[in-house]
């Protein structure tokens, strides 16, 4: 039985993420949430599942068991959430992978850490690269995030040399899709329920800067396979979309979707907003034979079928 462990299981890729593993009887899912932002109707679905196990805990405390593969999805991450208490993100993000690969050591488990675009802020090389070290602010109100996510790869990889933990760092680039919380600040997520409520949607700045927006069920697969990937292959690995859009031409891809009569306003940029995000993904092209398959027109229809 592969025993596997998933901080932050209740979560919206947490979820996604058990959705696929779970199908095989052979991997015993134990998800750690405390639902902080997580949500107990995300993994109802999964309770009578015998290969299924919830632990209500803080990954901040310490956690004994015993596990194969460790995934650390556990931090609250979208702008509204991370910045309401920027003090306990920053706690979870240290501390929460610090007690993690501690159980990695201990147990000689694989451990998966869910990085993100983020840790490269406003990026002055475009498309980002992996050797790319990021251009991101320690003072600004999007860093207890950001560094935190920074150390935290730091941690990954102070272990990997000083005891040998098996490591993979996964940059995750906005990812949308079913399971995603309708008030989570998510852009996407945003811009569809303004436009099913027929809201104005809203557009920070004059809407000229980009994303690269990943379908869940495109990540799960790159997440999987990197968990999987060969012995000794530890990323960092960008898994993300390579098709670029303006939020302007989001906001009209889903007006047109929904055929609302939403119109779109404009708001000052938010601090620290960062212009551009691009994965390059050759690396996941060519160690773990990964590219996105659904593309944005597809991945927003599935999305909005589900907020309806």
């Amino acid at each position: 039985m592969n025993k596997i462990l998933i901080a932050g299981g209740a979560g919206f890729l947490g979820t996604n993420l058990i959705e696929k593993l779970i199908e095989d009887k052979n991997n015993s899912i134990i998800c750690l949430d405390n639902f902080y932002t997580g949500k107990r109707k995300n993994i109802e679905q999964f309770s009578k599942e015998e290969n299924f196990q919830l632990i209500e805990q803080d990954v901040m405390d310490p956690i004994d068991l015993d596990c194969n593969q460790i995934y650390n999805l556990a931090c609250p991450a979208t702008p509204p959430h991370y910045q309401k208490d920027p003090i306990y993100t920053f706690k979870t993000n240290i501390l929460g992978i610090l007690n993690l690969l501690e159980l990695a050591k201990e147990s000689g488990a694989f451990i998966l850490q869910a990085s993100t675009s983020e840790i490269y802020g406003d990026p002055k090389v475009h498309p980002q690269t992996e050797d790319y070290q990021g251009s991101v602010s320690t003072t600004g109100i999007r860093a207890c995030y950001d560094e935190g996510k920074r150390a935290a790869e730091t941690a990954c990889f102070d272990y990997h040399r000083q005891f040998g933990t098996h490591i993979k760092i996964m940059r995750i680039f906005s990812a949308y899709g079913p399971n995603m919380d309708s008030q989570d600040g998510r852009v996407v997520s945003k811009f569809i329920m303004q436009a099913l409520k027929g809201e104005d949607i809203t557009i920070y700045g004059d809407g000229s800067q980009t994303r690269s927006f990943c379908f869940v069920d495109d990540l799960i697969v790159g997440m999987v396979k990197l968990m999987n990937s060969k012995i000794g292959f530890t990323g960092p690995v960008n898994i993300g979309n390579p098709h670029e859009f303006t939020m302007l031409e989001l906001a009209k891809k889903v007006i047109e979707i929904t055929k609302t009569k939403s119109k779109i306003i404009h708001q000052p940029l938010p601090q620290d907003d960062p212009l551009q995000r691009k994965p390059d993904i050759s690396l996941a092209k060519r160690e773990l034979d990964w590219e996105p398959k659904v593309h944005l027109d597809m991945g927003l229809k599935k999305s909005i079928e589900f907020f309806k």
